[in-house]
C-alpha cells in the first residue's frame, strides 16, 4: 500500500492498516562460536529480483566495532592499560564464516574510534594448534598483562594457555608471547567433559592474597563455573568445589564475575577491597542469550551463592532480551566504571555473508551497574557515544492520542541516537499481567505487536521505516497491573523489518519491573546504524540488541515515528534525537 506523505506533525492513522501481520516461520538462530555446540544457519532462499543486492556498503555499520571485512564474533580479553584501551575479538582473518580463529586486536583512546593491529594470538603451538578461543584479560600485580585464553590441543581438548606482552613499553602491546610451560591447566578430574571446558575469566585476588579465575565446564552433565586458584597465575589447582553449579543446563560459555553496589554506577574492582553491601553477578552464555545471577560471594567457601534460584532457566534474568552473546565486561580504572561488550552477529543467510565479505559487530559498549533495589543490572551507552552525535531536533509536550504518530525529521534516521520520555497520563488503564508470558516474551511480543491496542500501550518508536510502511522496526512499551506491581514489556518487533527473503526476524521482547506511582514515565532511548537497532527501555532495566536489512537503507530514504497505539493518550514530555557521525573504526592499521 503506498500512502502519501503526511503534511502535518500530527495525524491520525488506523494502526491496522500500518501494522497488519504478516506471520512466517523463522528458523532458530543459534550464534555459532567456536564451532563447538552451536549450528549455523543456512538459507537456500534465492536474493529477490524485487529488492536490491545485500552486498551494499549501506549496511555496514557507522558506529558500531567491526573489523573492515571477514568474520568476527566474541570480545575477549578487554582492558584498560597505560591510558590505551584493548579490545581483543575472535576473528577470522581469511573469510566471512566461522573458522580459522585467531585473536583480532584493536585499540583506542576513546572506546568508540579505533586503530586495528595485527592479531595477537594465533593457533600456532601444541595447545592451541586446533582452536584460539576465547578468554580474559587480567592485571596482576606489579603492572603486568596477562591473557588467559582457550586452546585446543593437538587431541582437541580444551585447554586453558596463557600470553604474555612481549614489550610492555609498546603503548599498544602489539606482541605477545607464549610461555612455554603452557597448558596451565588441563581438562582434569572426575565428571569433567573435556570438550566442554573453556571461556576463563579475568582473575581476582581473594583476601587470601592467592588469584582466582572460573571456567565455563560441563561438570557430571550440569553446568558449572569450575574454580582454579593460583599464587602466581601460572600454577593452577582446582578447588574442590564449583564456584557456582546449576542443574538446569548442561554447559556455560562465556562466564563472567564481577562486584557491584546496588544504586551506584560507579564500578568495582574484583581484586580491590569489595565495600560492604556489595553484591556479586555470575553471568553466563546459554541459550544463544546472555543471562545472569545476582547475590553473594562466600568468601569463607569460595562459593557465589544466589539471592533467588529459578529451577527453569527460561526465567533467568538476562543482559539483553535481543541478538547480543558472550559478552565480556571489566573494571575501567581511568573512569571507575563498569563496562560489558556483548556480539551480535549477522540475521541474514550465510551465502549473504559471503557475498558481503562480512559478519558481526560488537555492541556499543556499556556502563553496567546495579539497581537501587538490588535486583537487576542496568546497562546505558558509554557517554563517550555522544561525541558523536550532531543536528539536535528537539520536540516538549507532544501528546500522542490513540493512532498517532509524529514523524521525526530533521536527523539522518539511518544512523541517530533517540532518546524519549513518555509520560502515562492514567496509570489504572493498565492491563492485567498475566505470569506466564514470562516464560515466551518474544510469544507474546508477537501476539500482542504494535497493532494491537491496549490500555497502557504500545507506545514508542518506528524506526527505517520504507515510505509506505512497507518496511519498519517497531520498538515500543506495553504496562501492565499485577497483584502488587507494574510490568512494562520492551518489544523490539523485526517481522517487517525487510522485504528481503531469508533472513532470520524475530520479534524480541523483554519484561521489568517499574514503580509507576513514583516515576510516572518511561524513557526509551535507541541507536539506531544502518543494520543496527539497540534500544535501552526503563533507564536501562530492559536492553534489546537487533540487527535489520531493509531494501530502503539502500534504495532510499527512511522514516522515523514517535506513535502510541493504545486506548490512554501518552505525553512526550521530551524527545531529543541526533544524527550520528561515522567514527573511525578500525579504519586505520597501527
Amino acid at each position: 500500500m503506498v500512502m502519501a506523505p503526511i503534511p502535518q506533525p500530527w495525524h491520525q492513522w488506523p494502526f491496522l492498516i500500518l501494522f497488519f501481520l504478516v506471520l512466517f516461520s523463522c528458523e532458530s538462530n543459534l550464534p555459532c562460536r567456536n564451532g563447538v555446540e552451536a549450528t549455523q544457519r543456512v538459507f537456500l532462499y534465492p536474493q529477490s529480483p524485487k529488492v536490491s543486492s545485500i552486498v551494499s556498503k549501506g549496511y555496514r555499520t557507522g558506529y558500531h566495532f567491526q573489523p573492515p571485512k571477514n568474520w568476527i564474533n566474541d570480545p575477549n580479553g578487554p582492558m584498560y592499560y597505560n591510558g590505551i584501551y584493548h579490545e581483543f575479538y575472535q576473528y577470522n582473518p581469511n573469510g566471512s564464516v566461522w573458522g580459522n580463529i585467531v585473536w583480532g586486536h584493536s585499540v583506542s583512546t576513546d572506546l568508540i574510534n579505533w586503530i586495528r593491529l595485527e592479531p595477537a594470538i594465533e593457533g600456532n603451538t601444541p595447545s592451541d594448534i586446533n582452536g584460539c578461543w576465547t578468554g580474559s584479560a587480567t592485571i596482576l600485580t606489579g603492572d603486568q598483562p596477562v591473557i588467559i585464553y582457550t586452546g585446543a590441543d593437538t587431541e582437541k581438548r580444551q585447554v586453558q594457555n596463557i600470553v604474555l606482552p612481549k614489550n610492555r613499553s609498546d603503548p599498544y602491546l602489539r606482541e605477545w608471547t607464549k610461555p612455554k610451560n603452557n597448558p596451565l591447566i588441563e581438562p582434569v578430574g572426575p565428571g569433567l567433559n573435556s570438550n566442554q571446558f573453556r571461556d576463563p575469566t579475568t582473575g581476582w585476588i581473594g583476601p587470601d592474597g592467592i588469584w582466582r579465575i572460573a571456567v565455563g565446564a560441563e561438570l557430571n552433565g550440569y553446568s558449572a563455573a569450575l574454580l582454579y586458584k593460583s599464587k602466581d597465575f601460572m600454577q593452577w589447582t582446582r578447588v574442590d568445589h564449583p564456584l557456582y553449579s546449576s542443574n538446569a543446563s548442561n554447559m556455560w560459555e562465556c562466564p563472567d564475575f564481577f562486584a557491584v553496589l546496588p544504586g551506584k554506577n560507579n564500578g568495582l574492582d574484583l581484586s580491590a577491597a569489595i565495600p560492604n553491601g556489595a553484591k556479586h553477578v555470575l553471568k553466563m552464555s546459554l541459550d544463544s542469550c546472555d543471562k545472569y545471577m545476582i547475590g553473594v560471594y562466600d568468601l569463607k567457601h569460595d562459593m557465589f551463592v544466589p539471592d533467588t534460584v529459578l529451577d527453569d532457566r527460561r526465567l533467568w534474568l538476562r543482559i539483553d532480551y535481543g541478538n547480543y552473546y558472550a559478552s565480556k565486561s571489566f573494571f575501567d580504572s581511568k573512569k571507575g566504571r563498569r563496562i560489558i561488550w556483548g556480539w551480535t552477529n549477522e540475521t541474514d543467510s550465510t551465502s549473504d555473508d559471503v557475498a558481503k565479505g562480512w559478519a558481526g559487530i560488537h555492541a556499543i559498549p556499556r556502563t553496567i551497574w546495579l539497581d537501587g533495589d538490588g535486583k537487576r543490572l542496568l546497562q546505558w551507552p558509554i557517554e563517550e557515544v555522544e561525541s558523536l552525535r550532531r543536528n539536535e531536533v528537539s520536540h516538549q509536550g507532544l501528546e500522542l492520542k490513540k493512532g498517532d504518530l509524529f514523524e521525526i525529521k530533521g536527523t539522518d534516521t539511518l544512523q541517530a541516537d533517540v532518546e524519549i520520555d513518555f509520560e502515562l497520563t492514567s496509570i489504572d488503564a493498565a492491563d492485567p499481567f498475566d505470569p506466564s508470558w514470562l516464560l515466551d516474551t518474544e510469544k507474546h511480543c508477537r501476539e500482542a505487536d504494535a497493532s494491537v491496542h491496549g490500555g497502557l500501550g504500545p507506545f514508542g518508536l518506528v524506526v527505517l521505516a520504507s515510505d509506505n510502511m512497507d518496511e519498519h522496526t517497531t520498538v515500543h512499551f506495553r504496562v501492565y497491573k499485577s497483584e502488587q506491581k507494574y510490568m512494562v514489556l520492551l518489544c523490539s518487533d523485526l517481522r517487517r523489518s525487510s522485504l528481503r527473503p531469508g533472513l532470520y526476524t524475530p520479534a524480541y521482547g523483554g519484561f521489568f519491573e517499574y514503580d509507576l506511582e513514583k516515576e510516572k514515565k518511561i524513557s526509551l532511548r535507541t541507536l539506531i546504524d544502518r543494520s543496527a537497532v539497540e534500544s535501552f527501555g526503563g533507564g536501562g532495566r530492559a536492553c534489546i540488541m537487533a540487527r535489520v536489512y531493509p531494501a530502503a537503507v539502500v534504495d532510499g530514504a527512511t522514516h522515523m515515528y514517535a506513535f502510541n497505539n493504545g486506548s490512554s493518550t501518552v505525553k512526550v514530555s521530551q524527545l531529543k534525537a541526533w544524527s550520528m557521525t561515522r567514527a573511525q573504526v578500525n579504519v586505520r592499521k597501527g
